[in-house]
């Protein structure tokens, strides 16, 4: 019992960090993201077909977006563009690749160390590079 307790309440001070009520689809919507044994990816629409699925009361797709934004924005999460038009999220957020699968669009991590940049460009001035991750494509 005690564990659930701690867990409700990581996820209460994750909605707080965040700059968000605790609200009961809130609450639902970061135990789909924060309670499970490993981590994932996963797009705006894939999270909302996996909450609803489970039988919960409907929450709106704009409550999912705006709790998603507001947990990337606070670096719970990490968004990944795969193209113009769509993200993808991911719960690990240590530095990381990924493979991208075009014809299944899914995402796959890659160990870090397992790319080598020999040449990265400097930064633009007044700037400085926060971190590099590279995202490649692939098909079947």
């Amino acid at each position: 019992m005690t564990k659930f307790i701690n867990q409700k309440n990581d996820i209460i001070n994750k909605l707080r960090g965040s700059g968000l009520r605790p609200t009961k689809q809130r609450i639902l919507i970061a135990k789909n993201l924060f309670e499970n044994n490993r981590t994932f990816h996963f797009t705006i629409d894939s999270l909302n077909k996996k909450i609803s699925k489970k039988g919960n009361e409907k929450i709106s797709l704009a409550t999912i977006y705006n709790t998603v934004e507001a947990f990337t924005e606070a670096g719970y999460l990490k968004e990944i563009l795969t193209s113009k038009n769509k993200s993808y999220y991911d719960t690990n957020i240590k530095s990381h690749h990924h493979f991208y699968d075009e014809g299944t669009k899914e995402l796959t991590d890659i160990n870090y160390n397992q790319v080598k940049l020999s040449k990265v460009p400097m930064a633009p001035k007044g700037k400085k590079i926060k971190n590099l991750e590279v995202v490649i494509r692939i098909q079947k």
